[in-house]
């Protein structure tokens, strides 16, 4: 190779680069497509998911919240907060006995005062984003 880095060099770089990216842009978006039908959540997404995660937006839940690391960081994650409170009766449970004023010095979330059948509706859209394949995203059980 010659101590000078000449035009057809680098053109030879730039094609050459080019050419290796776009190949491996299309290799990546063919796996993708393949993964895809494996990784289909939509199947499992019933009425009562859908009003769930109508509350989840009304509500402003990702104000404080993460699910599925996308959201504040002020409170927990609930994209398992299924498996880690055991049950939806246990996630119901949880959000009914929030109390109106906080506990000095403490994070608290509010009490939004909903009815049964709002309760069964987050629980449901909670339920359903802990089946979700996140590849291991919370990283521990704790979010």
């Amino acid at each position: 190779m010659s101590g000078a880095f000449s035009k057809s060099m680098a053109r030879n770089i730039f094609f050459g680069g080019t050419a290796f990216f776009f190949f491996l842009f299309l290799a990546l978006s063919f796996d993708t497509i393949q993964q895809y039908p494996k990784r289909d959540m939509r199947q499992n997404i019933t009425p009562q998911v859908v009003a769930g995660k109508h509350i989840w937006e009304t509500r402003n839940c990702i104000g404080c919240h993460t699910l599925m690391g996308e959201g504040a960081y002020f409170a927990p994650e609930l994209g398992n907060v299924v498996a880690r409170l055991g049950s939806k009766e246990a996630v119901k449970a949880f959000i009914q006995s929030r109390p109106v004023a906080g506990i000095p010095g403490r994070r608290s979330m509010p009490q939004f005062n909903l009815t049964d059948k709002e309760l069964d509706e987050i629980a449901a859209f909670l339920e359903h984003v802990n089946t979700i394949n996140s590849a291991n995203w919370p990283p521990n059980i704790q979010g």
